[in-house]
């Protein structure tokens, strides 16, 4: 797995999927359609803090570097808000060190990192699951990273497990020959985005003779090629302790773990200690037969060296929506311009007030805009994207473009601008880091890529010093027409087609048997030593408050940071929207910020963004979720909105039709990505029509919709007695509570609140095969199942246990072990009970090249059937039980998901102690029940099975 590194601009990306089974929130594993949000909502990874406001101590208070005599260099803090500690290891190697030809051997390397060692010969993703560890990788320019989250008591073994892998793993051959098909399923993956293909054609104009112009991830062409002996000598070459940084973040003691980590790691060599040579960066990278072509005495005139084109580069290729994007050269992350380019950044286009927003979407010429500054070790660049509708003329849009960014260079920015900028920034970098996680992340990025973990404490020190005139000056000297590189995507005509209904093909013709499972006994042969009773987390449970008009909140105080996290769940879900106006639930959503009887949209935005505070509405299938978060001090600002949009929104005109046309234009991205395509027809294909899953929006349907339907819907469906809030942060309880009863406590409305009544669905009563072709895409994707069960489903905690054993885990799951790492034939498979309030589905999801589908689907049936009819281990139970305990105990460590727990349990009408009863009853559940639920909710020969992809697909079955 590999990030595109937006150096603080945007998190690495923590591309870590769900380790265990959870209901799923809402019903719907996606919102309705794609985000519409007032402000700061861009998740950016930010490293500034400059706003006069509020100044909080440093980031890097309370850290400790250490440097080992082998090289190694730890880092370690103490925060002791959980029991709960984060451990990650930073290789200082990523993309950056290749060169062409063997483009993407480290991101191959990352996932080689996986497959075992000359002391435990086993897939490292089931050591880490058996200790309830939520690990993962990735790859990016400057750094390769490795990191897990777990309880306290297993911080030894995770740095038992990474010291042996850093100088131990085994790179076989059949290894290696598996996990590049895996690879190829990923790459195949990024292939079937548009938005990557243009990326990669305009990021090789850019840097024609660096490795930032490579692909992170790699090609297939060259991951083809790799041998055995490169990725080894890769190996040996820059995995060394004097080319890492060990983080470790949490609830821990540091003198003894100090002391624990010159015990692990202490006794492994440094580089020239092994071979007694590659003593420098050079070294390693001319054994490894890759290269730097480092730039660190040029950076001063970087910005000159790549090869900016006088015409765009145009992509005519199968797709759907016009792009746009122009790339900037920038300077690397430690030149003094860089706080101001990020400033810069915030001006031009964070929120609804920014110069081109207003140029472009506004205007209705695009969809969307999207900018992020990538500031890293050698360089950096300033990307803007565009989305527009397949009308627009590109050259036009990018025209416009040109215009608002010269006009800021002309006629400068506000001292009013550059300031929101500094308070919505200083509330990113806040709200970004309030998990240990998220720290860690940050130390080690700053020291791989600068080589200071202070970086970012000097960094908000030189940003909170940026004045309007040195944010023109950025502009004038980056952002000019001689060093801009653009690209168009152009899409041809799209056609998706269906083969469909191929009962008989489900019968594989294959002699397929699957692999024995991976036996528990095994994994803790190779687990080192720990006291597997976990913690108990002394979580504090919410307090519950109602008032008279039915309005429910849930308050849980936490003063470990000065910010504040709001959940919130109303009725007014897609399962009411009527089938000629599918999406009318969501354009409500959608547009609740718009306008009220008061503010007016940019007004709205403006007061949220002047406090760096974020607000958010989407509509799922069961309900509406609200999101949004703040610095404590503007908790009552962010209420107040809240509370004025959902009494009082007023639904503009202008602004409605301006979201129609931004939502016709996502619905036609979302039918050219194979995942939105399946997951369609899937679930279509489960529910009969009039049945509430079974509506989608279409065009027809969007345009259907009239100010008034949104008018009405919205009077109807939002209601006091059908609304939760849950908060959990900085505040006074008291205090609190009387503030939203003095927001909300005139919220009134007449009548009773609609409710329906989902009818049963039968099982399909043979396989269904269902194959829609989408040309130009290079991936598969698969969507296996069936009706499942709802929360309330007395299984459900068995469910859980038999879905984590079954796919719970990509790495460590039966279905991981077998078509994941054995066959090699999936990126990523995983299976999930979706349990709301009513029944929802049982579905099986996974990434396979086109070659492999079939294969796949097969291997993924018959272990369905084997479990089935031969049931599950004691010994996998156990650790199915241990690894869900532990997860769970780790989530509640993170505000966001503390909160989101908080409220699920509310909605779902749970009894009040759950936040702390749920790990009981899975410690409950036996292996009987297990095999029970197997036996009763695991049906191989009624299945539906929806593959969307490449057109290969067409010509073969699917078995």
């Amino acid at each position: 797995m590999y990030g595109f590194s937006r150096f603080y601009k945007y998190p690495l990306p923590l591309l870590l999927l769900s380790l265990w089974l959870v209901a799923v929130f809402l019903l719907s594993d996606q919102p309705a359609h794609s985000q519409h949000t007032a402000t700061s909502n861009k998740e950016k990874y930010q490293s500034t803090l400059i706003a006069k406001r509020i100044m909080p101590s440093t980031l890097t208070e309370n850290v400790r570097k250490t440097v080992l005599e082998n090289g190694l260099t730890v880092l370690t803090k103490e925060v002791h808000t959980a029991p709960v500690v984060t451990v990650q290891v930073w290789y200082k190697v990523g993309s950056r060190n290749e060169e062409p030809g063997v483009n993407g051997i480290a991101h191959q390397l990352e996932h080689m990192m996986f497959k075992g060692t000359k002391n435990r010969p086993i897939q490292f993703g089931r050591l880490f699951s058996a200790l309830g560890s939520d690990s993962n990788a990735f790859t990016s320019y400057d750094q390769t990273a490795y990191y897990g989250t777990v309880e306290r008591n297993k911080l030894k073994a995770l740095l038992v497990l990474e010291a042996d892998r850093m100088q131990n793993s085994q790179i076989e051959p059949e290894q290696l020959a598996s996990e590049k098909r895996v690879v190829i399923s990923e790459l195949q993956g990024y292939e079937n985005s548009p938005e990557y293909r243009l990326n990669r054609a305009v990021m090789q104009a850019v840097f024609p003779n660096h490795a930032y112009g490579l692909p992170v991830g790699g090609t297939k062409a060259d991951v083809e090629k790799f041998e055995v002996e490169q990725v080894q000598k890769y190996y040996r070459n820059f995995y060394t302790p004097d080319n890492a940084v060990l983080v470790i973040v949490g609830d821990f003691q540091t003198a003894n773990t100090l002391e624990t980590i010159k015990e692990v790691f202490g006794k492994l060599p440094r580089r020239q200690e092994v071979g007694g040579r590659g003593q420098g960066a050079g070294g390693r990278e001319q054994e490894a037969g890759v290269i730097s072509r480092s730039l660190s005495t040029q950076h001063s005139t970087l910005s000159t060296q790549h090869s900016a084109l006088s015409t765009p580069i145009v992509l005519r290729e199968p797709g759907a929506g016009r792009l746009l994007q122009v790339v900037y050269p920038l300077p690397d992350a430690n030149q003094p311009d860089v706080p101001a380019l990020d400033v810069m950044d915030y001006i031009l286009t964070e929120g609804r007030n920014s110069r081109l927003y207003q140029a472009l979407v506004e205007s209705g010429l695009a969809s969307e805009v999207t900018a992020s500054v990538t500031s890293l070790r050698e360089s950096g660049w300033y990307e803007v994207l565009v989305t527009v509708g397949a009308k627009q003329d590109l050259k036009k849009i990018d025209s416009v473009l040109s215009r608002a960014i010269a006009n800021v260079a002309e006629k400068g920015v506000t001292s009013e601008e550059v300031e929101r900028a500094k308070t919505q920034l200083t509330a990113d970098v806040i709200l970004s880091n309030r998990d240990i996680t998220s720290q860690a992340m940050r130390l080690g990025t700053d020291e791989t890529t600068v080589g200071d973990y202070r970086y970012t404490d000097r960094y908000l020190a030189a940003v909170r010093l940026v004045k309007p005139t040195d944010v023109v000056a950025v502009i004038n000297k980056y952002l000019t027409k001689e060093a801009r590189t653009v690209g168009f995507f152009e899409p041809t005509q799209k056609l998706i087609t269906e083969v469909g209904d191929k009962p008989d093909s489900a019968q594989t013709t294959e002699n397929f048997s699957p692999g024995a499972p991976v036996l528990p006994s095994e994994v803790g042969k190779y687990l080192p030593p720990v006291d597997l009773a976990t913690d108990a987390i002394a979580q504090v449970l919410p307090q519950e408050f109602k008032f008279t008009n039915g309005l429910r909140i849930l308050l849980l105080p936490d003063h470990s940071t000065p910010t504040v996290t709001l959940s919130g769940h109303i009725q007014a879900g897609t399962e009411f929207d009527p089938d000629e106006q599918a999406g009318l639930a969501a354009f409500v959503a959608e547009n609740l910020l718009s306008g009220t009887d008061s503010k007016d949209v940019f007004t709205i935005a403006k007061i949220l963004a002047e406090r760096g505070a974020s607000l958010d509405f989407e509509a799922y299938r069961e309900g509406v979720r609200i999101e949004g978060d703040s610095l404590a001090e503007d908790l009552p600002i962010l209420l107040e909105i809240l509370a004025d949009v959902v009494k009082n929104s007023s639904f503009p005109a202008k602004e409605l039709e301006l979201h129609r046309q931004q939502t016709l234009t996502d619905l036609q991205q979302e039918l050219d990505e194979p995942s939105e395509v399946a997951r369609r027809i899937f679930v279509q294909s489960i529910y009969p029509k009039k049945h509430p899953l079974h509506t989608f929006p279409t065009e027809e349907s969007l345009q259907q919709i009239q100010r008034q339907d949104v008018i009405d819907f919205k009077a109807k469906h939002y209601r006091p007695d059908t609304t939760v809030l849950a908060l959990v942060g900085d505040f006074d309880l008291d205090k609190v509570r009387s503030l939203i009863k003095n927001e909300f406590g005139n919220w009134e409305v007449s009548g009773q609140a609609a409710t329906l009544k989902y009818p049963p669905v039968a099982m399909p009563e043979k396989i269904v095969s269902v194959n829609p072709v989408l040309p130009g895409k290079a991936q598969a994707v698969t969507y296996m199942g069936y009706t499942g069960i709802n929360r309330y489903d007395p299984r459900f905690h068995s469910a859980l246990v038999l879905n984590q054993i079954l796919g719970g885990d990509t790495l460590s799951s039966r279905l991981g072990a077998e078509v994941r790492d054995r066959q090699g034939l999936s990126y990523g498979i995983y299976s999930y009970f979706q349990a709301g309030k009513n029944s929802g589905t049982f579905l099986i999801e996974m990434q396979t090249s086109p070659e492999d589908s079939t294969k796949a689907i097969a291997s993924t049936r018959q272990m369905l059937q084997q479990i089935h009819q031969q049931g599950v281990t004691a010994l996998e139970v156990e650790t199915a039980k241990r690894t869900l305990i532990s997860n769970y105990n780790v989530s509640l460590a993170n505000p966001e998901e503390l909160t989101d727990r908080i409220l699920i349990n509310e909605v779902y009408g749970l009894e009040k102690g759950e936040l702390h009863s749920f790990t009981d009853k899975i410690h409950k559940v036996t292996l009987e029940q297990v095999n029970q639920a197997a036996r009763e909710l695991l049906h191989p020969d009624k299945i539906v099975v929806v593959t969307a992809g490449p057109s290969v697909l067409a010509e073969k079955s699917i078995r």
